[in-house]
């Protein structure tokens, strides 16, 4: 008898890999947002880091918006 290709998706090796990836992409932009944020303080000499907080913010809502996208699909 052959195997339904849904059936290999729910194997726990695929979610255990499908979510920890997930995690790493979160990482990954969130760290790419900051790491902006921070590069343009540092060439403005701003005395109050904003910009790398307003985009450390704004990577947190776009890990957010891309798992979620990420889990519906």
């Amino acid at each position: 008898m052959e195997k339904n290709k849904k059936d290999d998706d729910r194997s726990p090796v695929n979610g255990y890999l499908k979510y920890s990836g997930m995690g790493f992409q979160m990482i990954a932009i969130i760290g790419l947002f900051t790491y902006a944020g921070y590069k343009i303080d540092q060439s403005a000499n701003h005395p109050v880091k904003w910009v790398t907080a307003i985009l450390s913010l704004i990577g947190v809502f776009v890990s957010l918006y891309v798992v979620i996208r990420s889990v519906k699909s």
